[in-house]
């Protein structure tokens, strides 16, 4: 179930980002504190890209992104990296160590692969609740009632509807 969530929010930022300009996608939005649309899908995109990249050693610091100005100022190169994302997603699961630094003091936390898989998940939706906000301002763009909105809460909705 893991993965088809993730491709299913995946699939609504390809959706989103197939109806932006250029222009709409790489201008600064004051609503986030002048950061981009493609800002924000970058920092996503890259989140994955890292626990991808870094599976097979075991080790992974969400710190060491690329930082690849590309995804952020062109929807279909953003596009590209989400698909490849979603195609190598399938993978077994195994004990991961999570490294990052925190005041110079390097930090090493035990998890696993779908735990992390969850992790970008959640880190995914929030970061299209925060798109969502600089969306309301492109009139032409339609995005699903769900986008950027947590599992849980859909779950929560749909209890409280019947």
């Amino acid at each position: 179930m893991l993965i088809p969530s993730i491709n299913n929010s995946l699939n609504e930022l390809i959706d989103l980002l197939n109806q932006l300009s250029q222009n709409e996608y790489s201008n600064s939005c004051a609503e986030l504190s002048n950061a981009t649309i493609g800002e924000h899908t970058r920092h996503i995109i890259e989140m994955f890209q890292c626990l991808e990249n870094q599976y097979d050693s075991g080790l992974v610091n969400y710190d060491k992104r690329e930082r690849n100005t590309c995804i952020q100022t062109d929807t279909d190169f953003a596009i590209e990296n989400i698909v490849l994302i979603q195609q190598n997603l399938d993978k077994k699961n195994k004990n991961i160590e999570l490294l990052q630094i925190i005041d110079g003091e390097e930090i090493r936390i035990e998890s696993n692969y779908f735990r992390e898989l969850l992790y970008n998940l959640e880190h995914c939706i929030h970061h299209q609740a925060l798109i969502k906000v600089a969306i309301l301002q492109c009139e032409t763009v339609t995005i699903d009632s769900n986008f950027g909105v947590a599992r849980s809460t859909i779950e929560y909705r749909n209890q409280c509807a019947q």
